[in-house]
């Protein structure tokens, strides 16, 4: 197994999620801190747009146009010409809040929750969906019994969905159709015992990388389940990552000393760093 070191980047965000690799630049939301933020070539983060409530996945539409999940809300928001304006509500298939999205090649978003209070003492998992918005805002069941959808992707072809599961160490796979129908769910890749998943990117080889909170690390795996890289994150829990940089080589990984947005938002303890690896970025997002 292939290992590889972490190089610290940028420190002081409160809880980054969604990283995403568009026009040559790292963005991402910072849920605590109410905005989509993008990180510039010399190292500085830009804030993009605030929102009143908490920013999670994000996306682009064919057009151009930036969506963003609003978690609280349950809804999905396109900022466009420095506007914000409601797509779609989709508060009564949400078991908890909303989370991780990806927007495919036609513009369908597939959009993940929780599915139960995952600051709850004792924590109850539940199966929960995963829904497709449409770029009308027609809104859709698009997979049911998800435990705890997280991280999403698409794999090179445009063909396969993945959805990872926080609440179990399995990755679904859905055959994807043009007009975002979904068939054929099959386990696409396994972490070991014991590893759970947050976000996920995928590589040219149709491998994923996945972020571990509970084993501080993040893991490269293989359709099927070969784990052929590692990423230790040390006393920092791993949250999510995304594949840029000019070779689309560098690993952009988020960190952050807690998984409770209620103690980050105390400590302010998130973190980005990044890591060369061997296999490119590819497919969604």
């Amino acid at each position: 197994m292939r290992q590889h070191q972490l190089a610290p980047l940028v420190d002081n965000i409160v809880f980054g999620e969604g990283p995403r690799w568009h026009q040559d630049a790292l963005w991402f939301s910072d849920i605590k801190d109410h905005c989509v933020n993008r990180l510039t070539s010399d190292g500085k983060i830009e804030k993009i747009v605030e929102i009143d409530g908490e920013p999670s996945g994000l996306g682009w539409l064919p057009s151009g146009e930036l969506l963003i999940v609003s978690m609280l809300e349950h809804s999905l928001l396109r900022y466009d010409n420095n506007k914000l304006s409601l797509v779609a509500n989709f508060s009564e298939h949400c078991g908890g809040k909303a989370n991780d999205m990806v927007v495919d090649q036609y513009g369908h978003a597939f959009i993940g929750n929780l599915g139960f209070d995952i600051e709850a003492e004792p924590m109850v998992p539940a199966a929960t969906q995963v829904v497709r918005v449409d770029i009308d805002g027609s809104v859709h069941i698009a997979a049911t019994d998800i435990w705890c959808p997280n991280g999403m992707g698409i794999t090179p072809d445009g063909k396969t969905l993945l959805v990872s599961q926080s609440a179990s160490t399995e990755m679904l796979g859905f055959d994807l159709a043009a007009d975002g129908g979904l068939s054929n769910r099959h386990v696409y890749t396994t972490l070991p015992d014991g590893a759970t998943y947050d976000g996920i990117c995928v590589d040219s080889e149709a491998a994923i990388w996945a972020a571990n909170p509970v084993g501080h690390e993040f893991l490269r795996a293989l359709p099927g389940g070969e784990i052929t890289d590692r990423i230790d994150t040390g006393n920092m829990q791993a949250i999510a990552c995304m594949l840029g940089g000019k070779d689309r080589k560098t690993l952009y990984c988020i960190t952050n000393e807690t998984n409770s947005l209620d103690i980050a938002e105390q400590q302010r303890g998130g973190m980005i760093s990044t890591a060369r690896v061997d296999v490119a970025g590819a497919g969604w997002p």
